[in-house]
């Protein structure tokens, strides 16, 4: 199972504790704001140190998938692409890959570290996302997006991740995960198996769902989550 240095989940909780500190200067009702704010105080001291989820590799569950699902081709997006590692990892994959982020800092520090990627960036809200990549992924890659938005706001996004794919396309999906009793405290919110169900309700089909322990200085519940969206003649047969 992955695990983290102790070195490394000391920086992250130095950049935890910057990271609220933002947060409480900005409030509550800038909290989409935070995001860029968060990158933008990073990049200007090039210090990725200071993003909490920023490991500077692709993650793990997603270099073994890719690495036994071997060989990829079609249209990938990365969702919520902060400093575009896993975007990079899709790419060298064999996909051709969109990669997006709401931080606009975030897009051209990504943009920076992989110049020479065939990735076509954007700056983009998962909640209000371009009507043209409806239904145009065969693949969508959604790693830490989701459990970094408060629940109100989480509610609205599993319409717009779920419309991008197209019929027979699949959703990968890397988040923390809590009992569905448990009151998260956040950020991050962990989700809870009822809102995982939501993508189900929308019809797709769940091919994985596997629990994962991420260690570092305590085990973290993670769940790596696969979901299909029915092709064309699956759904006229329902």
């Amino acid at each position: 199972m992955p695990a983290f240095s102790a070195e490394v989940e000391e920086k992250r909780r130095a950049a935890r504790a910057h990271a609220d500190a933002i947060q409480e200067r900005l409030g509550e009702e800038a909290f989409l704001d935070w995001f860029d704010r968060l990158y933008a105080d990073a990049a200007q001291d090039e210090a990725p140190e200071r993003i909490p989820w920023a490991d500077l590799a692709p993650h793990p569950l997603l270099t073994e998938w890719l690495q036994k699902h071997a060989p990829h081709q079609g249209k990938a997006l990365e969702v919520g692409c902060g400093l575009g590692d896993n975007a990079a990892a899709l790419s060298d994959a064999g996909y051709a890959v969109t990669a997006f982020d709401l931080s606009a800092h975030a897009v051209e520090w990504a943009k920076k570290r992989f110049p020479d990627k065939p990735i076509d960036w954007h700056v983009a809200n998962l909640l209000e996302p371009p009507q043209a990549w409806r239904g145009q992924f065969d693949i969508v890659h959604e790693t830490y997006t989701l459990q970094s938005l408060p629940p109100g706001l989480r509610r609205q996004a599993f319409a717009p991740l779920a419309g991008f794919l197209k019929p027979g396309g699949r959703l990968l999906l890397i988040c923390r995960i809590r009992p569905e009793e448990v009151t998260p405290e956040g950020p991050p919110w962990p989700l809870a198996p009822s809102e995982l169900a939501e993508l189900e309700r929308l019809g797709f089909v769940r091919e994985t769902l596997r629990p994962v322990i991420l260690k570092s200085t305590r085990a973290i519940p993670h769940v790596f989550c696969i979901y299909r969206r029915p092709a064309a003649e699956e759904t006229e047969k329902r």
